[in-house]
């Protein structure tokens, strides 16, 4: 049985002309696909920025003591297509001590990409003190590095999305997106961290198996941690749905789910390529299999909007059209799936749950 012969998925097909049911406008998954889209093309027209790609200065113990005025620069040099690489010298003594590598990258990116020395607090003897930078949790998640990035990311978004949306309705399903990138910047950071810690503490050369040692300007983007989440969301209602891995072999959601997991666990525990991503993968994966259980949580997400935000219990709490009884009839066909599927739905419990992801 494909995705699309589900009881519940023809219904909602019927009543929409074939296609996810919505409200007015667009669904929250084709918001979110068209920006990713969006960034992606108007990203190709900005001017290119420096970031920094790497710093020796910052891994060099005995300049520890030194500050950012001790220090100068000789003029960038170009060592790529886009990459330039300046010296670092003591002012002092004249003496190099260093090499700062940047590379040129769309503006866009310069601005929303995420690296742990970015979005952490990070310490560089010739620049000082780095990071803070807390939109990155957000912003990176809109970035793609190339077009098959981008591609099979949004082919993930589009299969699933709509079953996750309709399950939590739309705002709850942006807060539970979201939170997935979040989880993935934070799973990335906090491996990564550690890694640059036991480098610190007991040598370059020390490994600990599941850490990141790459250097902390490394930068990670894409929308895969949230499509992880949505995958596991997707595993946890719809399990046995039949899915095309590689658009060939066959497969239940659930298998190929818990398969990507597994596979990001090897990639980061062996230390293989592209493991900075997976990691982000792993966190999104297991924000996923969290929140999708616990939806109740992604109540009050976007509470610094007040009233405006469905999702919250201020707005719950104080809406004329939906009362308590309202919210609560909703929470039991919530816990219903959770104890026998979407299957079991009637009619009825299908409408209410229409009905309030539409925010009616």
């Amino acid at each position: 049985m494909g995705l699309h012969d589900r009881d519940y998925l023809r219904d909602a097909q019927r009543s929409s002309g074939g296609r996810a049911p919505r409200g007015p406008g667009w669904s929250v998954t084709t918001w979110i696909i068209v920006l990713c889209v969006g960034v992606f093309v108007l990203d190709g027209f900005l001017p290119r920025g420096r970031v920094m790609l790497r710093n020796d200065l910052a891994e060099n113990p005995t300049l520890r003591q030194a500050r950012p005025e001790n220090f100068g620069t000789t003029d960038f040099q170009r060592i790529g297509p886009h990459e330039l690489q300046r010296i670092v010298f003591l002012k002092e003594t004249g003496q190099a001590v260093g090499t700062q590598v940047f590379t040129e990258v769309p503006v866009l990116q310069k601005f929303l990409q995420f690296t742990t020395a970015q979005a952490l607090i990070y310490f560089s003897p010739s620049t000082g003190l780095d990071g803070g930078q807390f939109w990155r949790f957000l912003g990176f998640q809109f970035l793609h590095a190339n077009l098959s990035h981008l591609l099979f990311n949004m082919l993930g978004l589009y299969f699933f999305g709509p079953a996750v949306e309709r399950y939590l309705g739309g705002k709850r399903f942006l807060a539970f997106y979201l939170l997935c990138g979040i989880c993935g910047g934070l799973m990335y950071l906090v491996l990564n961290a550690g890694g640059i810690a036991a480098s610190l503490a007991f040598g370059p050369e020390f490994r600990i198996p599941g850490l990141l040692f790459n250097n902390p300007y490394t930068p990670l983007v894409g929308a895969s941690a949230g499509v992880f989440g949505v995958i596991m969301a997707g595993a946890f209602l719809i399990p046995n749905a039949t899915v095309l891995l590689f658009f060939v072999i066959p497969m239940r959601l659930a298998t190929l789910a818990y398969a990507l997991v597994a596979v990001a666990v090897l990639t980061i525990l062996m230390q293989g390529r592209n493991a900075g991503g997976e990691a982000a993968h792993l966190g999104g994966a297991i924000a996923g299999y969290f929140f999708i259980r616990r939806p109740q949580h992604l109540h009050g997400f976007f509470d610094f909007l007040g009233r405006v935000d469905p999702t919250s219990d201020q707005f719950r709490g104080r809406r004329g059209g939906r009362r308590a009884a309202d919210v609560a009839e909703v929470d039991r066909i919530l816990e219903k799936i959770n104890r026998e599927g979407l299957a079991r739905l009637t009619e009825r419990e299908r409408r209410i749950l229409r009905e309030a992801s539409r925010g009616r």
